[in-house]
């Protein structure tokens, strides 16, 4: 028996949707039937991912970090394909580094990247969804939202403005049939995830296998997700049978994320 999602033809917004985590939610919504409208900082990169992955996939350029963007992007998509009911906030992580080593205007600029200038898109988008009486609105987080990860202080500090946003309004719109929640990955095998484990190889003078054997066995399962298994996670919360899974935090992380709250 498998279960029908519910959701062909819905229309899906994904930022971040050409590489990695973003792409395997991509491939996954459209594997569902649903339109899938994904983004990278060039159109020229949103269009190859989007012709590699086909079915009815398109792309378009946007950067969290200049409102300017994202508000083009959010006319764009009301104008051209009447809205979003499944958008996906997903933003590459800021540089890694100690908190004792960070400039001020770093934070600013992640604050931009990671929270207004989704924030703001989920603004443009969620009255169509509420009037409609279905929407999705998941952000990808990360497992510094629940336990801080060593050297990345700008997003350990950055990402849980976004959590506490995502639980606000999860209880502001679940009676008009959308949900607001958080994914949070574990160590996916994504290039972010391996810029990271370069970095520590260079730090500790390890090689990148030691690094990379030394973290998976830290994680219960023994291995990094996959983007593939990211997505699926993701395309089952779009799904109507997940109507009353709001203002949760998901984690997709193989059992590494060691606390119970």
């Amino acid at each position: 028996m498998t279960m029908e999602l519910g959701i062909s033809g819905q229309t899906a917004l994904v930022l971040g949707g050409g590489k990695g985590i973003g792409r395997g939610i991509s491939a996954a919504l459209a594997a569902e039937g649903v339109r899938v409208i994904l983004t990278s900082r060039t159109l020229a990169e949103a269009k190859a991912a989007a012709a590699g992955i086909g079915l009815d996939c398109v792309g378009l350029a946007c950067d969290t970090a200049d409102l300017a963007s994202v508000n083009a992007l959010a006319d764009t998509v009301e104008a051209e394909f009447g809205g979003a009911g499944i958008l996906v906030l997903n933003s590459g992580g800021p540089a890694a580094g100690p908190a004792t080593g960070v400039e001020m205007a770093a934070y600013a600029t992640a604050f931009q990247q990671l929270f207004m200038g989704p924030v703001t898109l989920a603004m443009r988008l969620l009255p169509k969804m509420r009037a409609q009486g279905y929407g999705r609105i998941m952000t990808v987080g990360s497992s510094g939202m629940v336990e801080p990860i060593a050297n990345l202080a700008v997003s350990n500090a950055i990402r849980p403005a976004t959590a506490g946003w995502s639980k606000t309004l999860a209880r502001e719109v679940g009676a008009d049939g959308v949900t607001v929640n958080v994914l949070i990955p574990g160590r996916i095998d994504t290039d972010r995830v391996a810029q990271i484990d370069g970095g520590a190889a260079a730090r500790t003078g390890q090689s990148l296998d030691a690094v990379r054997a030394q973290s998976w066995g830290r994680i219960p399962v023994g291995r990094y997700g996959t983007p593939e298994e990211f997505g699926a996670a993701a395309a089952f919360l779009a799904g109507r049978s997940a109507g009353f899974i709001t203002g949760s935090f998901l984690r997709i992380d193989g059992g590494q994320i060691t606390s119970i709250g």
